[in-house]
């Protein structure tokens, strides 16, 4: 018997946050969303990863100290809420949220939450930009430090790697020898600079690493910065890097796909990119001198 799993991924306009209180936008953006989760479950969707940063704006684009005041703890209020939401549908969430580790230490995290409402962890950014005109990450992130985890949910086993993450093969690779089957990468990225990888990278983890990936990204032009377009089109890869669905470039949707995950061992069966591997030889890339 086939093993399909049904995904979904959101992907969200974000109103002005202007004039507002750091709690009226994130119950505004968690209200945006609750239509998705709801049209989620009437799909049957199993596992269903929001955008990143998904409870607020992408503040980013500036370098203010209020935008730390939305970060949270993990798990804490919103992951409370959600692992409701994911044990009343019986659905897998990935939860990308601001995380308030202590004061003055923060990350960008996602969490990741399991069919019955039991947080299973939490991923930690790893790779953190700063280097482009309103993308100030380092003025909000600490990069991640818990490695790569893979998550067993009740539907298939689950890696996260976010955004900026995904320009970084070697964390890719992680994930696929640590068992992920389905690797989700939710983004926040405009058109300008990164629209032209955007199919290359993440179908190419898909295929160096024989699994599925859905990576998903915000829409609109976000104020009062209006620095660039987020384009959407998040999309699911096969590991042969076949998209599978793909959303609109400015429409707030659920992206949903089926995952065959028998898949995985076929094209593993064509392609021994594991068996072949040399770890030996990659020394100089771990700073390692050679022999």
């Amino acid at each position: 018997m086939a093993r399909v799993v049904r995904c979904g991924m959101t992907q969200v306009a974000a109103p002005d946050p202007t004039g507002k209180s750091l709690q009226e936008i994130s119950d505004e953006m968690i209200d945006l969303h609750m239509p998705l989760v709801a049209e989620a479950a009437a799909q049957g969707v199993q596992i269903l990863c929001f955008q990143e940063l998904f409870n607020g704006p992408y503040f980013c684009a500036e370098q203010d100290p209020r935008w730390y005041g939305l970060a949270e703890p993990v798990p804490g209020p919103t992951t409370d809420r959600m692992s409701a939401l994911a044990r009343e549908h019986e659905m897998v969430m990935v939860v990308p949220l601001y995380e308030e580790h202590m004061t003055g230490v923060y990350y960008n995290t996602a969490a990741v939450i399991d069919a019955d409402g039991a947080y299973l962890g939490k991923y930690r950014k790893t790779h953190i930009p700063h280097c482009l005109p309103a993308f100030w990450e380092k003025f909000y992130f600490t990069p991640g430090d818990l490695g790569y985890p893979v998550f067993e949910t009740r539907y298939g086993n689950v890696g996260v790697y976010i955004c900026y993450d995904r320009h970084f093969p070697e964390g890719a690779r992680a994930l696929g020898l640590a068992g992920a089957e389905i690797v989700l990468i939710p983004s926040a990225t405009t058109a300008g600079h990164s629209e032209y990888l955007w199919k290359l990278e993440q179908t190419s983890h898909a295929v160096a690493n024989g699994y599925f990936v859905g990576t998903n990204n915000r829409v609109g032009r976000e104020a009062p910065w209006d620095f660039g377009e987020f384009y959407g089109t998040s999309y699911f890869s096969d590991p042969r890097g076949k998209i599978l669905a793909e959303g609109s470039r400015d429409q707030t949707e659920l992206v949903v796909a089926d995952l065959d995950l028998d898949l995985i061992e076929e094209v593993r069966t064509q392609w021994q990119f594991y068996r072949d591997r040399r770890p030996d030889a990659y020394g100089p890339l771990m700073g390692e001198e050679s022999s």
